[in-house]
């Protein structure tokens, strides 16, 4: 297709006058039907490279994200503009579901977001189908990979699905990517052949600096008092990320904080306060930060250490993304690097522990040698450790192990969502008289929202609720339950435990095979990302900037003169010069006459250092200046 099209359409919907670096190479790429890769560090653009070509397209793109949180921003922001879009994911109902389906069909959108665990949907898949589909769209590719630091099995499911379309392209999309993850993306995804579009991850307005602080909180806290502009400070655990924001907003800054344990609510209304500038700092989990759209963060510090430069690479690159001098702080000392280790260790128990825990389970389950295939079980973590004395880390961390080796399936978010069904006739509720006006606008709500509440359990949406009540989502909780009381209608909240499928029968724990690609070399691959960010926070001597363009396979060709590195052998380069230039004078002057002024300047190229060393020496009542020769006092 003609790229004036392509750019007929950034302009009509987007207003830009042209795209940005690889931009236009991705989408003429995937535009022409190749299995297309694209590296674009954070900042880069890359909706763009999917949404342009989707609406110049015949029929409709599938955008494969884990992040509900992208999905509803990015289609908000798409219709917005005009632009037909979707996503389903699993705050709808059943009804909405396939009548969002119905359309793609039909042909009423252009894009469409859905989970990599949609794929396997049987209804998903005989609906979607029959829809035309113009190219597939993965976003975060880098998680189908084992050798990559964020993998997910449930991308891997994605190979599969790209067979019910075998003629339409798939574009794959990360933002953090080693050479060996950026072969093995292609090959997991099918590519026929090699087609990778690289830019660079050079960010020459971020300063990356590593810091050594005895008092972490208190280094923040004067750090973002010298900060004009938004913060992101980012903590390892959300205990951190609480305790960090109580501290600071007793020390009067202004912040938030944010991480997964809060409801969808809560986590946007925190966001939005961020965005607006309502506060200026904002702690947060890794849960923080995809897709946001901020560009003038100044500042992002890493309290800990993460666990790869692929994570750290990724957060840091949310500052600065206005092209403004931005600065990122990682905190470091030795325990970063102990507890880096120890968590390695939880992450990959010994595979007796994981035998024993698969064996547990069975006992845990009543599920007898030979049985249980199939059988899905709701699972209760807190109860199971507390019987057989597990501690909740070490026993989940064998829990994915065993579904990465295909024994079992653990699900920790099904569609355990809140479901209601009203109990009274629909002419009986229209009769009711002693509702408070809230009740009455939530019942109407329910049931403009929702279909088939007189007939069956719904799922509910209870954020979406909230939001069109004007409520918070405990206030709606309530109003729920005092409705459930009045026999109204049967509210079951949503439920937090998990499920465990079998996926196969019940072997005895000592037959339990945990593959050499699933254990050996996970963790080896992880071992080794935790030395390259610790050699990166260790070494004070390379550029920042070069440490980590060389980790992602390009060259550096200068320093980038705004690191701690550089700036260090810049005060250190000065120092020397300052000690030459002082004993070159010292030497001149020794014969205890007068010299000319400009005999120094010819003796010396870099005359600010030379002045600032005469103005030192003069102060010192080293050497005396009567406007034309300097002399000894």
């Amino acid at each position: 297709m003609n790229s004036e099209v392509y750019r007929h359409i950034l302009q009509k919907y987007w207003h830009y006058d042209d795209f940005r670096s690889i931009q236009l190479e991705i989408i003429q790429s995937i535009g022409n039907g190749k299995d297309t890769l694209g590296l674009m560090p954070t900042g880069g653009g890359k909706s763009i490279t999917f949404q342009v070509p989707a609406i110049a397209s015949e029929g409709l793109c599938i955008v494969i994200t884990p992040l509900i949180a992208l999905m509803k921003d990015q289609v908000e922001n798409l219709r917005h503009r005009g632009i037909k879009a979707a996503a389903i994911h699993t705050g709808m109902s059943h009804d909405k579901i396939l009548a969002t389906l119905e359309n793609c069909i039909f042909g009423a959108y252009k894009l469409l977001y859905v989970s990599p665990e949609r794929l396997t949907s049987e209804t998903f898949i005989k609906k979607i189908s029959r829809a035309n589909v113009s190219f597939i769209t993965v976003d975060e590719a880098h998680c189908i990979t084992q050798w990559g630091y964020d993998f997910r099995p449930s991308y891997l499911k994605i190979s599969d699905f790209r067979r019910y379309f075998p003629n339409a392209p798939i574009l794959a999309l990360t933002a953090t990517a080693t050479l060996p993850v950026v072969k093995d993306i292609q090959k997991q995804l099918g590519f026929k052949e090699d087609n990778v579009f690289r830019m660079s991850f050079l960010r020459p307005n971020l300063a990356y600096t590593v810091r050594k602080a005895n008092d972490r909180d208190e280094f923040i806290r004067q750090t973002i008092l010298k900060t004009d502009g938004s913060v992101i400070i980012y903590s390892q655990t959300r205990g951190g990320a609480e305790e960090m924001t109580k501290y600071l907003k007793e020390k009067g800054i202004s912040c938030t904080f944010y991480h997964a344990g809060l409801d969808n609510n809560e986590r946007n209304k925190r966001q939005e306060e961020w965005k607006s500038g309502s506060v200026q700092a904002i702690v947060a989990t890794n849960a923080f930060g995809m897709g946001i759209d901020k560009p003038d963060v100044r500042m992002v510090i890493h309290r800990e250490c993460p666990a790869s430069i692929e994570a750290y690479f990724q957060e840091a690159g949310r500052a600065g993304r206005d092209g403004g001098k931005a600065v990122s702080i990682l905190l470091y000392d030795e325990s970063d690097h102990k507890r880096l280790l120890s968590q390695l260790r939880t992450d990959f128990p010994d595979k007796d522990y994981i035998r024993k825990v698969y064996d547990d389970l069975a006992y845990f389950f009543q599920v007898a040698v030979g049985d249980g295939y199939n059988c899905r079980h709701e699972f209760n973590i807190d109860s199971f450790c507390l019987n057989f004395r597990h501690l909740p880390v070490r026993a989940l961390a064998a829990i994915r192990l065993l579904d990465q080796a295909g024994y079992i399936e653990f699900t920790d978010d099904d569609d355990n969502k809140s479901r209601v069904k009203f109990l009274l006739e629909r002419d009986e509720l229209y009769r009711l008289r002693n509702n408070s006006p809230l009740e009455d606008k939530l019942i109407e709500t329910l049931l403009r929202s929702y279909g088939g509440l007189f007939v069956d359990y719904m799922f509910i949406d209870e954020t979406f609720l909230a939001e069109l009540l004007g409520i918070d989502s405990t206030h709606l909780y309530f109003t729920l339950k005092q409705l459930n009381d009045k026999n109204i209608l049967h509210y079951i909240p949503r439920k937090k435990i998990p499920h465990i499928r079998y996926t196969q029968r019940r072997e005895e724990g000592k037959r339990i095979v945990i593959p050499r690609n699933i254990y050996e070399d996970r963790y080896e691959k992880a071992a080794e990302r935790i030395e390259a960010i610790v050699n990166y926070a260790e070494d004070d001597e390379k550029c920042r900037s070069i440490q980590l363009l060389t980790y992602f396979g390009e060259k550096a060709k200068t320093k980038c003169g705004l690191c701690d590195v550089c700036d260090n052998k810049e005060g250190k380069l000065d120092d020397d010069k300052r000690k030459y230039i002082y004993n070159k004078v010292m030497q001149l002057l020794s014969d205890k006459r007068p010299h000319p002024v400009d005999e120094l300047l010819e003796l010396f190229h870099d005359t600010t250092i030379l002045a600032e060393v005469m103005t030192e020496m003069s102060h010192e009542e080293l050497i005396g200046n009567d406007g034309n020769d300097i002399f000894l006092i």
